[in-house]
Protein backbone atom coordinates (compact mmCIF):
# COMPACT_ATOMS: atom_id res chain seq x y z
CA UNK A 1 0.00 0.00 0.00
CA UNK A 2 1.66 3.44 -0.65
CA UNK A 3 1.21 6.73 0.94
CA UNK A 4 -1.23 9.50 -0.04
CA UNK A 5 0.01 12.06 -2.05
CA UNK A 6 1.36 15.05 -0.28
CA UNK A 7 0.32 18.74 -1.04
CA UNK A 8 2.10 20.15 -3.92
CA UNK A 9 1.72 23.84 -3.52
CA UNK A 10 0.83 25.42 -6.95
CA UNK A 11 3.39 25.61 -9.75
CA UNK A 12 5.26 22.35 -8.05
CA UNK A 13 6.16 19.60 -10.27
CA UNK A 14 3.86 16.50 -9.54
CA UNK A 15 4.32 14.54 -6.54
CA UNK A 16 7.07 11.48 -7.48
CA UNK A 17 5.22 8.38 -5.84
CA UNK A 18 6.14 7.64 -2.08
CA UNK A 19 7.73 4.67 -1.10
CA UNK A 20 5.64 2.48 1.34
CA UNK A 21 6.28 3.47 4.91
CA UNK A 22 9.09 1.75 6.51
CA UNK A 23 8.80 0.41 10.03
CA UNK A 24 10.62 3.52 11.28
CA UNK A 25 8.36 5.90 9.70
CA UNK A 26 5.53 8.00 11.11
CA UNK A 27 2.12 7.67 10.10
CA UNK A 28 1.26 8.90 5.92
CA UNK A 29 0.78 12.33 5.59
CA UNK A 30 -2.93 13.48 4.27
CA UNK A 31 -3.73 15.06 0.92
CA UNK A 32 -3.24 18.27 2.60
CA UNK A 33 -1.67 19.76 5.80
CA UNK A 34 -4.71 19.96 7.52
CA UNK A 35 -5.64 23.45 9.89
CA UNK A 36 -5.69 22.65 13.52
CA UNK A 37 -7.18 24.33 16.33
CA UNK A 38 -5.61 27.67 18.11
CA UNK A 39 -4.97 25.68 21.74
CA UNK A 40 -2.43 22.90 19.77
CA UNK A 41 0.05 25.43 19.65
CA UNK A 42 0.80 24.93 23.32
CA UNK A 43 -0.37 21.80 22.77
CA UNK A 44 2.43 20.28 20.59
CA UNK A 45 4.84 21.63 23.94
CA UNK A 46 2.85 19.71 26.50
CA UNK A 47 2.81 16.31 24.14
CA UNK A 48 6.80 17.24 23.56
CA UNK A 49 7.19 17.34 27.43
CA UNK A 50 5.62 14.02 27.35
CA UNK A 51 7.95 12.38 25.19
CA UNK A 52 10.52 13.92 27.22
CA UNK A 53 9.65 12.08 30.38
CA UNK A 54 9.83 8.85 28.76
CA UNK A 55 13.33 8.84 28.67
CA UNK A 56 14.88 12.29 30.28
CA UNK A 57 18.39 11.04 30.70
CA UNK A 58 18.57 10.51 27.04
CA UNK A 59 17.68 13.02 25.90
CA UNK A 60 19.59 15.11 28.20
CA UNK A 61 22.32 13.39 27.15
CA UNK A 62 21.40 13.70 23.17
CA UNK A 63 21.32 17.64 23.82
CA UNK A 64 24.51 17.29 25.74
CA UNK A 65 26.31 15.54 22.49
CA UNK A 66 24.85 17.79 20.11
CA UNK A 67 26.12 20.85 21.73
CA UNK A 68 29.29 19.36 21.81
CA UNK A 69 29.38 18.30 18.61
CA UNK A 70 27.90 21.80 17.10
CA UNK A 71 30.63 23.65 18.97
CA UNK A 72 33.14 21.28 17.77
CA UNK A 73 32.56 21.79 13.88
CA UNK A 74 32.06 25.57 14.27
CA UNK A 75 36.39 25.53 15.41
CA UNK A 76 36.52 24.02 12.29
CA UNK A 77 38.62 26.73 10.63
CA UNK A 78 36.85 28.55 7.61
CA UNK A 79 33.97 26.37 6.90
CA UNK A 80 32.98 26.08 10.26
CA UNK A 81 29.78 28.40 10.61
CA UNK A 82 28.91 27.16 7.18
CA UNK A 83 29.39 23.50 8.22
CA UNK A 84 27.41 23.78 11.35
CA UNK A 85 24.60 25.12 9.84
CA UNK A 86 24.66 22.58 6.72
CA UNK A 87 24.74 19.73 9.35
CA UNK A 88 22.14 21.11 11.69
CA UNK A 89 19.21 19.61 9.42
CA UNK A 90 21.20 16.35 9.42
CA UNK A 91 21.09 16.15 13.35
CA UNK A 92 17.33 17.16 13.22
CA UNK A 93 16.29 14.61 10.57
CA UNK A 94 17.85 12.12 13.14
CA UNK A 95 16.24 13.47 16.19
CA UNK A 96 12.78 13.40 14.50
CA UNK A 97 13.25 9.11 14.25
CA UNK A 98 14.37 9.46 17.84
CA UNK A 99 11.14 10.93 18.48
CA UNK A 100 8.95 8.59 16.33
CA UNK A 101 10.72 5.12 18.09
CA UNK A 102 9.28 6.96 21.21
CA UNK A 103 5.98 7.55 20.10
CA UNK A 104 5.98 4.14 19.23
CA UNK A 105 7.29 3.61 22.51
CA UNK A 106 10.17 1.79 21.63
CA UNK A 107 13.66 3.14 23.04
CA UNK A 108 15.00 6.48 22.10
CA UNK A 109 19.19 6.30 22.02
CA UNK A 110 22.10 8.59 21.70
CA UNK A 111 22.06 7.10 18.12
CA UNK A 112 19.05 8.69 16.81
CA UNK A 113 20.65 12.15 17.02
CA UNK A 114 23.54 10.44 13.75
CA UNK A 115 20.60 8.38 12.28
CA UNK A 116 20.41 10.99 10.09
CA UNK A 117 23.86 10.55 8.48
CA UNK A 118 22.37 6.68 7.80
CA UNK A 119 18.79 7.49 6.43
CA UNK A 120 17.91 10.33 3.66
CA UNK A 121 21.62 11.79 4.29
CA UNK A 122 21.76 13.11 0.56
CA UNK A 123 18.44 15.25 0.70
CA UNK A 124 19.35 16.11 4.44
CA UNK A 125 22.53 17.72 3.78
CA UNK A 126 21.25 19.46 0.62
CA UNK A 127 18.82 20.95 2.68
CA UNK A 128 21.57 21.81 4.82
CA UNK A 129 22.77 23.63 1.99
CA UNK A 130 19.46 25.48 0.80
CA UNK A 131 19.60 26.25 4.44
CA UNK A 132 23.20 28.20 4.32
CA UNK A 133 22.07 29.72 0.53
CA UNK A 134 18.73 30.74 2.31
CA UNK A 135 20.72 32.59 4.95
CA UNK A 136 23.11 34.49 2.94
CA UNK A 137 20.18 35.68 1.21
CA UNK A 138 18.91 36.85 4.28
CA UNK A 139 22.01 39.01 4.83
CA UNK A 140 22.70 40.52 2.03
CA UNK A 141 19.57 43.25 2.26
CA UNK A 142 20.74 43.73 5.96
CA UNK A 143 24.66 44.33 5.27
CA UNK A 144 23.78 46.33 2.63
CA UNK A 145 21.21 48.30 4.58
CA UNK A 146 24.18 48.65 7.69
CA UNK A 147 27.00 49.31 5.52
CA UNK A 148 24.77 51.98 4.03
CA UNK A 149 24.56 53.91 6.77
CA UNK A 150 27.94 53.34 7.87
CA UNK A 151 29.23 54.71 4.48
CA UNK A 152 26.69 57.54 4.46
CA UNK A 153 27.36 58.90 7.98
CA UNK A 154 31.15 58.84 7.47
CA UNK A 155 30.30 61.36 4.54
CA UNK A 156 28.43 63.63 6.09
CA UNK A 157 29.51 66.08 8.52
CA UNK A 158 28.65 67.36 11.68
CA UNK A 159 29.08 66.22 15.56
CA UNK A 160 30.30 62.75 15.97
CA UNK A 161 27.23 61.77 18.15
CA UNK A 162 25.15 62.30 15.16
CA UNK A 163 27.30 59.66 13.17
CA UNK A 164 26.36 57.17 15.59
CA UNK A 165 22.91 57.90 15.61
CA UNK A 166 22.91 57.35 12.07
CA UNK A 167 24.83 54.13 12.32
CA UNK A 168 22.72 53.10 14.97
CA UNK A 169 19.47 53.55 12.67
CA UNK A 170 21.17 51.56 9.92
CA UNK A 171 21.60 48.59 12.41
CA UNK A 172 18.36 48.46 13.62
CA UNK A 173 16.42 48.65 10.29
CA UNK A 174 19.22 45.47 8.74
CA UNK A 175 18.31 43.74 12.02
CA UNK A 176 14.32 44.04 11.13
CA UNK A 177 14.83 43.30 7.62
CA UNK A 178 17.08 40.12 8.78
CA UNK A 179 14.18 39.57 11.03
CA UNK A 180 11.47 39.63 8.66
CA UNK A 181 13.50 37.11 6.05
CA UNK A 182 14.09 35.00 8.75
CA UNK A 183 10.38 34.11 9.76
CA UNK A 184 9.61 32.59 6.41
CA UNK A 185 13.19 30.58 6.49
CA UNK A 186 12.17 28.59 9.25
CA UNK A 187 8.52 28.27 8.29
CA UNK A 188 10.45 26.62 5.12
CA UNK A 189 12.34 24.35 7.57
CA UNK A 190 10.38 23.69 10.35
CA UNK A 191 8.97 20.40 9.29
CA UNK A 192 11.18 19.65 5.97
CA UNK A 193 13.60 17.69 7.78
CA UNK A 194 10.88 15.11 9.00
CA UNK A 195 8.64 15.32 5.83
CA UNK A 196 12.37 14.61 3.91
CA UNK A 197 13.00 11.13 6.78
CA UNK A 198 9.67 10.28 6.85
CA UNK A 199 7.61 10.96 3.92
CA UNK A 200 10.26 10.41 1.30
CA UNK A 201 10.16 14.08 0.02
CA UNK A 202 12.60 16.03 -1.52
CA UNK A 203 13.88 19.12 -0.18
CA UNK A 204 12.72 21.79 -2.41
CA UNK A 205 8.91 19.95 -2.02
CA UNK A 206 9.97 19.83 1.98
CA UNK A 207 10.46 23.43 2.08
CA UNK A 208 7.47 24.30 0.58
CA UNK A 209 4.85 21.91 2.23
CA UNK A 210 6.76 23.14 5.43
CA UNK A 211 5.88 26.66 4.60
CA UNK A 212 2.34 26.07 3.49
CA UNK A 213 1.59 23.98 6.56
CA UNK A 214 3.41 26.60 8.62
CA UNK A 215 0.89 29.21 6.76
CA UNK A 216 -1.85 27.16 6.78
CA UNK A 217 -1.75 27.51 11.35
CA UNK A 218 -0.27 30.74 11.98
CA UNK A 219 -2.35 30.97 14.53
CA UNK A 220 -1.06 28.04 17.02
CA UNK A 221 2.39 28.69 15.74
CA UNK A 222 2.22 32.19 16.98
CA UNK A 223 0.84 30.94 20.32
CA UNK A 224 3.39 28.51 20.17
CA UNK A 225 6.12 30.90 19.52
CA UNK A 226 5.03 33.09 22.79
CA UNK A 227 4.63 30.35 25.26
CA UNK A 228 8.07 28.88 23.66
CA UNK A 229 9.45 32.40 24.44
CA UNK A 230 7.97 32.75 28.20
CA UNK A 231 9.23 29.11 28.75
CA UNK A 232 12.93 30.26 27.41
CA UNK A 233 13.19 33.08 29.87
CA UNK A 234 11.92 31.47 32.87
CA UNK A 235 14.81 28.44 31.52
CA UNK A 236 17.72 31.09 31.41
CA UNK A 237 17.01 31.90 35.40
CA UNK A 238 18.84 29.43 37.02
CA UNK A 239 22.08 29.77 35.29
CA UNK A 240 20.24 28.06 31.87
CA UNK A 241 20.21 24.84 33.21
CA UNK A 242 16.57 25.11 32.48
CA UNK A 243 17.34 24.50 29.20
CA UNK A 244 18.68 21.01 29.67
CA UNK A 245 15.02 20.72 29.88
CA UNK A 246 13.41 22.60 27.76
CA UNK A 247 15.92 22.06 24.96
CA UNK A 248 14.71 18.37 23.87
CA UNK A 249 10.95 19.33 24.80
CA UNK A 250 11.16 21.85 21.94
CA UNK A 251 13.19 19.46 19.89
CA UNK A 252 9.89 17.10 20.68
CA UNK A 253 7.32 19.59 20.12
CA UNK A 254 8.78 19.92 15.94
CA UNK A 255 7.69 16.46 16.23
CA UNK A 256 4.14 16.31 17.49
CA UNK A 257 3.49 19.18 15.66
CA UNK A 258 4.20 17.56 12.23
CA UNK A 259 2.44 14.20 13.48
CA UNK A 260 -0.52 17.04 14.17
CA UNK A 261 -0.82 18.39 10.92
CA UNK A 262 0.46 16.19 8.69
CA UNK A 263 -1.59 12.81 9.52
CA UNK A 264 -5.07 12.08 9.15
CA UNK A 265 -7.40 12.35 11.54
Amino acid sequence: MSESNPYQPPGSPPPRATPAVMPSAAPALSSTPRSVDAGRGWEWIAEGFALFKKQPGTWILILIVFVVCATLIHFIPVIGSLAGVLLTQVFMGGLMLGCAALARDETLEVGHLFAGFKQNTGDLVLLGVLTVVGWILALIPAVLIAGGGAFMSMMMGGEPIAHVGAMGLSFFLALLVVLALAVPLYMALWFAPSLIVFNQLKPVDAMKTSFYACLKNIVPFLIYGVIAVVLCLIAAIPFGLGFLVLGPVLFASIYTGYRDIFTAG
